[in-house]
């Protein structure tokens, strides 16, 4: 019985990323699943390299510094057939004509989920022993804290409000469980009972900012959650109360979210901001109750092996006619971040 000839496959990405995407184990797997040549990594497809491996390709293996997916390149890859997007969201990258012409997409979103929901995790509990303002008492006090300076840090029975069940946010949510908080939830498509299977309290978003000791932040950065937190919902997080953004930037009003930094009513842990990075100037690079980190949350060094995993496991679904296990739908990228 003749062999079925593999499909031929083009890498699309910054190519700094390729060696940490496939180490030398995964990408011999995913050779053995389609005719690809690793040391042609396309970055500008009207490149004449580029251009020849586009014209025979079924599938674009894609990551972080892919150009947009638009006509010009279903004109250079009429066989192109699926696009296997080693990173995050599409919603950038593919285009209308990819959906239009029926091409596949997939993406490794999930895997980079669950980097950003451990780093959240690691945020939580430490905010919830209060181990940011202790560090910095201790860097000058040189001395253990005091009975009073200890009455209100601890873990037990913290209140914690997750905003946004998106894939970081369920992921985070399936983190908390066993921990002994009280969570709360937000999110317009969660009702009661899927609040209850995610074991969280449904709320409002104004009952949720009133009632934390701990806000996170897991919402899509659209147009209807632009500055979400602007100054008045700010203003509802009781003294004391932190704010986690590990989500985007342009979730919170920054100069409302400053003012109330500067004043000391809030703390804060951003690993994502408005601009990003912010100006050399900001407050928020001195506050000692800011943890200002540069955008880490997500998959990094070794981290990365796990979304190209992502993908030679949805090529080899692919090769073997098999439905993909991340898809994307031509209806989803408008609502994800």
């Amino acid at each position: 019985m003749p062999s079925v000839p593999l499909p031929r496959a083009v890498f699309a990405m910054d190519p700094v990323h390729l060696p940490l995407l496939f180490p030398a184990r995964l990408l011999a797997r995913l050779r053995r699943a389609a005719e690809i040549d690793p040391a042609l990594v396309a970055r500008d497809f009207a490149d004449p390299g580029a251009a020849a491996a586009l014209s025979g390709a079924e599938v674009l293996i894609t990551g972080w510094g892919c150009p947009r997916l638009g006509d010009d390149v279903l004109a250079a890859a009429p066989r192109l057939r699926a696009v296997l997007h080693a990173a995050g969201s599409v919603r950038s990258l593919v285009g209308e004509a990819l959906w239009e012409h029926g091409v596949t997409v997939s993406s490794a979103a999930d895997a980079n989920a669950v980097p950003v929901a451990e780093f959240t995790l690691a945020m939580i509990l430490l905010s919830g022993k209060d181990a940011f303002a202790h560090r910095e008492r201790y860097r000058t006090t040189h001395a253990r804290p005091s009975a009073a300076q200890t009455a209100g840090t601890g873990n037990l029975g913290r209140r914690v409000g997750v905003v946004g069940a998106s894939r970081v946010g369920r992921r985070l949510l399936e983190l908390l469980r066993p921990h002994d908080f009280e969570i709360l939830l937000h999110d317009p498509c969660v009702d009661a009972a899927d609040g209850a299977a995610l074991g969280a309290r449904p709320v409002p978003l104004e009952v949720l900012l009133r009632g934390s000791d701990i806000v996170t932040l897991h919402a899509p950065e659209v147009p209807g959650t632009r500055h979400m937190l602007n100054r008045g919902r700010l203003a509802l997080i009781r003294d004391g109360g932190v704010l986690i953004n590990t989500a985007r930037g342009a979730l919170v009003d920054h100069g409302a979210l400053t003012d109330e930094l500067v004043a000391g009513r809030l703390s804060a842990i951003l690993d994502v901001t408005e601009p990003e990075p912010l100006p050399a100037d900001s407050p928020l690079h001195t506050l000692p109750n800011v943890f200002l980190t540069p955008h880490i949350a997500g998959s990094l060094g070794n981290e990365l092996e796990r979304l190209g995993r992502v993908a030679v496991e949805e090529l080899e679904r692919l090769t073997a006619g098999l439905p993909l296990a991340h898809a994307v739908r031509r209806a989803d990228p408008p609502r994800i971040a």
